[in-house]
């Protein structure tokens, strides 16, 4: 008989399939038939899966923040030239942009990045793929520094960071997701009620920001145009990854073409890709590019993680300590945002630090009603 490989010392049981131990013993029959004797029906993208699947969506994943993170660089250099030509904005409606080849060339390295991430969420679960996207926020911020002359200033720096010590640790507390390998499958997670009732509060909220909230508040407020964008991610990533159960049912010999859940989810994609795009765009010409991308990555990682916690029942198998570090990672992403957002006009840096606690300090000396008696 089988018995399952032992985990590593420190690794808690249900985290060694995320991390590519402890297969089961079904698991490992398959691939071990497969390997024996090359007549197993399993194809070769099970096999390749089945013992790499972590790490091959980890690289993608890596991969592809770095192909998204320079893409919004790309784009938004498109858009301030098309401003410096004259053209009309895209945060009022205009579409010059799509002239510029320089955005054209974003868009395509965006594009590339998306791809990338697509197959990751084929071998990785959602839970660990989106957080990792922390990483385009730095590429992102550094490339702004240098390219655009946008300034992030120390305490964004620290927000940075934050937010990507809060993604650590969601993704080392993260749950495991249900299995499901076939479209039959994901069709009968899609139609559960719960996940009905979420994506028609999504689909409500989302109206009602397109609807009357953008063109009062769009241009004002940054969070209007970025929630938008994060939750009509709930329907692409989920789109994503049924496309990818189907893509790989493909190659297995699945009939996934004859199947109707296989173009209800190219067209949820298309339509959700296309939106995102748009309502992006004006966020990146309007609003800096330091604040448009972290905040976004919170928004979509946090709608995208609850998404997937619903569609898939991963809250079933989280431990309570599992449930303290999610909520620990959340805060502290939050507290990340925070502070780049609330304090990105403040002129601070290592350098200046000491002057401006200085400055705070006689500031808060010479305030009417001070009284040293009292101090």
């Amino acid at each position: 008989p089988l018995v399952p490989l032992p985990l590593p010392p420190g690794l808690r049981a249900g985290q060694g399939k995320k991390f590519g131990f402890g297969k089961s013993p079904k698991a490992r029959s398959a691939s071990d038939k497969h390997l024996d004797n090359g007549t197993s029906n399993v194809s070769w993208v099970t096999q390749l899966e089945s013992n790499y699947g972590f790490y091959i969506g980890l690289g993608l994943a890596v991969f592809s923040s770095l192909l998204i993170g320079s893409s919004v660089i790309l784009k938004k250099k498109g858009l301030l030239r098309l401003v410096e030509k004259g053209g009309t904005r895209a945060g009022d409606g205009g579409h010059g942009y799509l002239k510029d080849w320089l955005w054209w060339a974003g868009l395509l390295t965006m594009g590339g990045g998306e791809a990338a991430n697509f197959a990751a969420y084929a071998f990785a679960p959602a839970t660990i793929v989106t957080p990792l996207g922390a990483l385009s926020v730095l590429i992102s911020a550094i490339q702004s520094s240098y390219l655009l002359g946008e300034r992030l200033n120390l305490l964004g720096k620290l927000g940075c960071m934050l937010s990507i010590v809060g993604s650590t640790v969601m993704v080392i507390h993260a749950p495991e997701d249900e299995e499901v390998t076939t479209l039959d499958e994901m069709t009968l997670k899609l139609r559960e009620p719960g996940f009905l009732a979420y994506a028609a509060i999504l689909l409500a909220v989302c109206l009602l920001l397109i609807v009357y909230l953008a063109p009062r508040y769009g241009q004002r407020n940054i969070l209007v145009y970025l929630t938008i964008c994060s939750v009509i991610g709930a329907f692409s990533v989920s789109s994503v990854k049924g496309l990818g159960i189907a893509i790989k049912g493909f190659f297995a010999g699945q009939p996934v073409l004859q199947h109707p859940l296989t173009w209800i989810l190219v067209i949820t994609l298309v339509a959700s890709i296309t939106t995102q795009i748009n309502y992006l765009n004006k966020s990146l010409d309007i609003f800096n590019t330091s604040l448009v991308f972290p905040i976004y990555y919170v928004l979509f990682t946090t709608i995208v993680i609850t998404t997937s916690i619903i569609l898939f029942k991963e809250w079933v198998t989280m431990t309570v300590v599992d449930i303290i570090g999610t909520v620990c990672g959340f805060l502290t992403i939050i507290l990340g945002v925070f502070l780049l957002h609330a304090f990105k006009d403040m002129d601070v840096s290592l350098g200046n630090l000491p002057q401006v606690l200085q400055s705070h300090s006689t500031m808060n000396l010479s305030a009417p009603g001070y009284n040293d008696t009292t101090q």
